[in-house]
């Protein structure tokens, strides 16, 4: 009889365990997203944060922003991938292109070669950016994968890209300083989970999906500039 107490003891517990997923499963109301659940960033976070730091050297000749920006981006390990896109036309009125912008954004070889320019002969700069350049890729940490876009003036890029549930999404878009690029990103239902429209070209978003998902990805251009920009995902 104690035999079959604890069977059914555990029957019971594996029923409940059962319908309590069963039951989370199929709770798919409302927006793809827990609440206050950003978390600590990865990879995709890191590269955002040398993208901002390199704009701060340029802006400020700044040898060893512009070499620190180098250093996280030579210790990352970004994939490149082709991911399928949707573009077209912003809504209103036609944009008349004014340029072509550059090919795309910094990487650590255009970012050590402005820490040099900006080092201005300081000997001690410069041996550390040799360093940092004799040191390479060694020991790189984290993953993201990242896609090349060449987004024309007045258009628009729809990515659709899956999530888990219950694991921290991570979405950047990188540009190149040419044009100012605006961020929306929705789930399934249509609800907003990102939003970002400040007159920047990178931009950061996270999130945790409450079950997986497809996540449709917008980057408008609104400049009269092409803009190539990344777009990362952890």
């Amino acid at each position: 009889m104690i035999f079959s107490k604890t069977i059914a003891g555990l029957l019971c517990a594996s029923a409940m365990t059962l319908s309590a997923s069963l039951s989370w499963a199929e709770d798919k109301s409302g927006e793809n997203a827990m609440t206050g659940s950003e978390g600590a960033g990865g990879a995709v976070a890191q590269a955002a944060m040398a993208q901002d730091l390199y704009a701060y050297s340029v802006e400020n000749k700044n040898a060893i922003a512009a070499l620190a920006a180098a250093q996280i981006v030579m210790s990352l390990n970004l994939s490149d991938v082709e991911r399928e896109k949707d573009t077209r036309d912003n809504e209103g009125e036609p944009v008349a292109e004014e340029g072509e912008g550059v090919d795309a954004p910094a990487d650590a070889a255009a970012m050590l070669a402005s820490a040099k320019e900006f080092a201005g002969g300081d000997e001690s700069i410069l041996g550390l950016i040799e360093d940092a350049e004799a040191e390479g890729a060694r020991g790189r940490i984290g993953g993201a994968s990242r896609t090349l876009s060449r987004l024309r003036a007045g258009r628009t890029d729809i990515f659709k890209v899956p999530f888990y549930g219950g694991s921290l999404a991570e979405i950047a878009i990188l540009g190149d300083g040419d044009a100012d690029l605006d961020l929306l990103v929705t789930d399934e239902g249509g609800n907003t989970i990102c939003l970002d429209r400040s007159y920047s070209d990178k931009i950061y978003c996270s999130f945790t999906p409450r079950w997986d998902g497809y996540f449709f990805i917008t980057v408008v251009n609104q400049g009269r500039i092409r803009n190539s920009y990344y777009i990362l995902t952890n």
